[in-house]
């Protein structure tokens, strides 16, 4: 099995490297090429335990995930998402359960909703890596990437519900309920308190190498422990990952730069095997389809895709219909109360910027989508590691007879590939027939970026302007002509650099320490301006961490330079 595992990840890992150099959907080529390779006698049938592959790969991917997504538009999208990632989980669940208790009644009611709770949570692996190649709007991938983040803490929540009940668990809708907002609270407060230890840790230590593999460590701690409460594990996860994310800015340069490729490798080697491991299933597929009712399970996998399929937009376009109506009204109730006791009413946070009626408007209403934009969402359905993950756990339940497990398996099975292949191989046709991809975002981002530009080069400007008073008290007048270099490099504009003036002697010189310092108070300014636009909701989180990145880039040139430079003169 080790063995076969090794040449799995490499295997995969080609595959993926050749779809990415072609500029191809990589978790597609991955699956088609495994389920082809599936075929081949002298491919050994390898099979991991459902919930020791949920520990071991959601984790680490969740939490990567949850660290590229931003906060601040995570936030204001959550409604959205929340429809998504809680409400249409449920609904799938229910429809798929009733559909398949009617096709198959001796799976019973449980076991039809076990299956529903099982095929309910897209998996926006494949839709992210299509949307991120065709240049989808930030106001969609930021949809589809936070659905991707919670639909597992539902789906998963549903299930435990379920395979108690077929166990014998007499649950009530009540208890339902309390044990998914058990699993929600606690899984979130886990998250957080791991969240703000690894942050802590991050802000005193200076070893981006023990970071890193702390960063590795943690997701899975934090997941265990969450279960081992009670609560969600995904959830736990997913909100040490956007605390961290979110702060990781206010952490040394040097964590964030190795961070990344870090991330990005952890990444390419998980999504490669998980697709790999969902292709080469099939020949389990075919040995526990057997010859005895397959009819009856073809048909049963036929209408839960449809239904799978059906649902996501049947459910999609009237909550958004609502949402539009319940914002429109919340819009009315608040121009009537600033009508009737003016702006200056409404709540100022200390050391914020001021409320405006722009910010408030924008805080009441959700990042707007049009039909085009809910047609994509619609069509990234597609399914993967955690519904065939749950199915294998499933069919290890005691409490299921051998017909009912090998009916879950083969319908997450035919379920999870069959969405990869039809919605992953045909949303990239309709992304470009809508005209959804573009540079829709492109104008909107050159603005903010020029306008924060602009703020970062005033705040590092009056910066200088200070440190200059400094530097002429220190080093006298004479020295000031390798400061003023500094400034007009930094800035970029003319300055008088003729200063200088006889001096005595006596007086001290500016080191390249000196000049180091200056530089990193430089960058540190410009950094707190891109916090506080960030934290002001005056700027997307992902165009803050992209100029971040930039300014990470300066220092790192700084330090690298700074290790050939001769020692500070005395």
């Amino acid at each position: 099995m080790d063995a076969t595992i090794f040449y799995v990840l490499v295997g995969a890992v080609i595959v993926a490297a050749i779809a990415r150099w072609r500029g191809w959907p990589a978790p597609l080529l991955v699956t088609i090429v495994a389920l082809a390779a599936s075929f081949l006698p002298f491919i050994p049938e390898m099979t991991i335990d459902g919930h020791v592959l949920l520990s071991l790969v959601l984790p680490p991917l969740l939490y990567s995930a949850a660290l590229d997504v931003s906060f601040v538009g995570f936030k204001r999208s959550l409604p959205q998402i929340r429809r998504l990632g809680i409400w249409l989980v449920l609904l799938t669940a229910a429809v798929v359960g009733l559909v398949a208790w009617l096709i198959m009644p001796s799976l019973t009611l449980p076991g039809a909703l076990l299956l529903g709770a099982i095929v309910s949570p897209p998996d926006a692996v494949s839709a992210a890596a299509i949307g991120r190649k065709l240049g989808l709007p930030r106001r969609i991938m930021t949809v589809l990437s936070g659905e991707s983040l919670i639909n597992d803490a539902t789906s998963l929540t549903l299930y435990r519900v379920f395979a108690a009940m077929i166990a014998g668990a007499a649950y009530t809708v009540w208890q339902g309920i309390w044990q998914f907002v058990i699993a929600v609270v606690v899984g979130i407060v886990v998250g957080l308190v791991f969240g703000a230890l690894l942050h802590q840790l991050r802000m005193r230590v200076a070893d981006p190498v023990v970071i890193g593999t702390f960063g590795l460590l943690v997701p899975f701690g934090a997941y265990a422990i969450a279960e081992h409460l009670g609560g969600s594990g995904v959830l736990a996860v997913v909100a040490m990952g956007l605390y961290v994310g979110f702060n990781a800015p206010r952490t040394d340069y040097t964590t964030r730069q190795q961070e990344a490729p870090l991330w990005l490798s952890a990444d390419l080697l998980l999504e490669s095997f998980v697709f790999a491991y969902i292709g080469l299933q099939f020949p389990r597929v075919l040995s526990d389809l057997g010859s005895e009712s397959v009819l009856q399970i073809l048909l049963l996998s036929g209408a839960v895709l449809l239904a799978v399929l059906i649902v996501r937009p049947l459910y999609i376009y009237p909550a958004h219909a609502v949402a539009r109506w319940w914002e429109r009204a919340r819009l009315r109730r608040w121009e009537r109360v600033v009508k009737a006791r003016g702006f200056e009413s409404l709540p100022q946070k200390p050391g914020r910027a001021p409320m405006t009626e722009e910010r408030m408007r924008r805080r009441l209403t959700e990042p707007a989508l049009d039909w085009k934009d809910n047609a994509v969402i619609s069509w990234a359905g597609m399914r993967g590691v955690v519904t065939l993950a749950t199915a294998l756990a499933a069919a290890d339940l005691a409490a299921l007879d051998d017909k009912s497990s090998h009916a879950i398996v083969v319908v997450a099975f035919i379920v999870t590939v069959a969405t990869l292949l039809l919605q992953g191989l045909t949303l990239p046709v309709l992304i470009r027939r809508l005209g959804v991809a573009g540079d829709s975002d492109r104008d909107e981002d050159a603005a903010a970026i020029a306008a924060v530009r602009a703020r970062s080069r005033d705040a590092g400007m009056a910066f200088l302007a200070e440190q200059r008073e400094r530097w002429a008290a220190k080093y006298g007048d004479a020295e000031m002509k390798a400061f003023d270099t500094f400034a007009m490099r930094m800035t970029r504009v003319e300055t008088d650099t003729d200063r200088a003036q006889q001096v005595e002697d006596s007086m001290p010189k500016p080191s390249y320490e000196d000049l180091v310092e200056l530089s990193k108070g430089w960058l540190h300014v410009r950094r707190e301006v891109l916090l506080a636009e960030r934290d002001d909701d005056n700027l997307d989180e992902e165009l803050m961490r992209e100029l971040m990145a930039a300014i990470d880039a300066e220092e790192l040139a700084l330090d690298t330079r700074g290790a050939t430079q001769p020692q500070s003169r005395a």
